[in-house]
């Protein structure tokens, strides 16, 4: 009798959880700073900066862990349409992920901002000191950061959906605690393979 669940890597399930809260961090500190001024404004920014810079190193391993790591399969009953769907939001987080922190910092440069992290540390400018060029990464830094909040609500409506409608492990997959079995891997009479 095979009681054992398919379950995303540890490592990959601890980067998950703790990007969710960074990200949802980030969200709304972003959200706050457009709409701030004053000294508020610059306690917002000097948590967006090293923020981003930790998102993208973690991102950077996340891809490297789920590269090395094959996440569990789907439930074999899920409509292929779904599958397809949850492999394509995948990857535009994925994308996201590594594109937002890259957008912020090449912005930052072209501004001729520096990025502080970790006290006196800064990165280095990776575009060249341009206020048109500022202007243009501060546009596509918005919309994809509102492309980034509406894909993470995707996700989040995909996972409750699991959870609580589906019950079929997906959810439990890439939770912590007691695992459990997936239904998908009982067969038609009702037992286990």
């Amino acid at each position: 009798m095979n009681k054992s669940v398919d379950r995303f890597y540890l490592p990959a399930r601890i980067l998950h959880w703790l990007m969710a809260v960074m990200v949802i961090a980030m969200l709304f500190i972003g959200a706050g700073m457009v709409s701030t001024v004053g000294q508020a404004h610059a306690w917002l920014i000097a948590w967006h900066e090293p923020l981003g810079v930790a998102i993208l190193v973690l991102v950077l391993v996340r891809i490297v862990v789920r590269l090395t790591h094959r996440p569990p399969p789907l439930p074999a009953d899920l409509p292929d349409w779904q599958k397809h769907a949850a492999t394509l939001s995948h990857y535009l987080l994925y994308f996201l992920l590594l594109l937002m922190p890259l957008l912020g910092w090449s912005m930052l440069s072209a501004a001729g901002y520096p990025i502080q992290i970790l006290g006196g540390l800064h990165l280095p400018p990776i575009m060249p000191h341009n206020l048109a060029l500022y202007t243009v990464l501060r546009n596509a830094h918005s919309f994809f950061a509102y492309l980034l909040f509406l894909t993470f609500l995707l996700h989040l409506a995909a996972a409750l959906f699991h959870a609580l409608i589906r019950k079929d492990g997906v959810f439990r997959s890439m939770a912590f605690g007691r695992a459990g079995r997936r239904p998908s891997i009982i067969d038609k009479e009702g037992t286990e393979p």
